[in-house]
C-alpha cells in the first residue's frame, strides 16, 4: 500500500461540510461515508475525513476547540496562481471565510488562506517548479 495521509476534522454539520469541500473540488468516497463521517478525496494520496462531533469524541477525550485559536494549518499545492485565487474565492462563496490570514506573494511562490465552516485553516499555494527543485531565491532567505 502506498503512503497516504488522512486528515481528520471535527465538523458541526456534516452535510454542510461535505458541500463545502465538494465546491472546492474534493470528491466523496461513499464506501467510507455514513451519517457520522464522510471521506472527501483530494488526490490519490490525500483524504479528508469529516467527522461529526460525536464521532470525533469517540477517538479522543480532548475538547474540540472553537475559540478561533490556531494549532494547525493545512497547505495544498495547486497548479497555478489562478487556481490559488479561485480556491480562496470559492471557499468564501461556499460558506467558508476567504482570506483568513493575509495573502503572501514571494514572486516564486504565492499563498492565500481560508477557513472552512468549522474554522479549520487551509492554505492553497503555488510554487514555481524551478524553485521547488532549486530552493527559494537567495534574497528570500536573507
Amino acid at each position: 500500500m502506498q503512503k497516504m495521509i488522512f486528515i481528520n476534522l471535527p465538523v458541526a454539520d456534516l452535510p454542510r461540510s461535505m458541500a463545502f469541500y465538494a465546491a472546492l473540488g474534493f470528491t466523496n468516497e461513499p464506501k467510507f461515508t455514513d451519517e457520522t463521517a464522510a471521506c472527501m478525496v483530494w488526490s490519490e494520496t490525500i483524504y479528508v475525513m469529516l467527522l461529526t462531533h460525536a464521532k470525533w469524541q469517540s477517538f479522543t477525550d480532548r475538547p474540540i476547540t472553537t475559540d478561533g485559536s490556531s494549532a494547525l494549518r493545512l497547505c495544498l499545492s495547486l497548479e497555478s496562481r489562478e487556481a490559488v485565487e479561485t480556491m480562496n474565492r470559492v471557499a468564501g462563496e461556499s460558506g467558508g471565510t476567504a482570506d483568513a490570514d493575509p495573502a503572501t506573494d514571494y514572486g516564486f511562490m504565492t499563498t492565500r488562506s481560508f477557513a472552512d465552516p468549522d474554522g479549520h485553516i487551509w492554505e492553497p499555494m503555488w510554487m514555481d517548479p524551478a524553485a521547488a527543485e532549486q530552493g527559494p531565491p537567495a534574497e528570500v532567505n536573507a
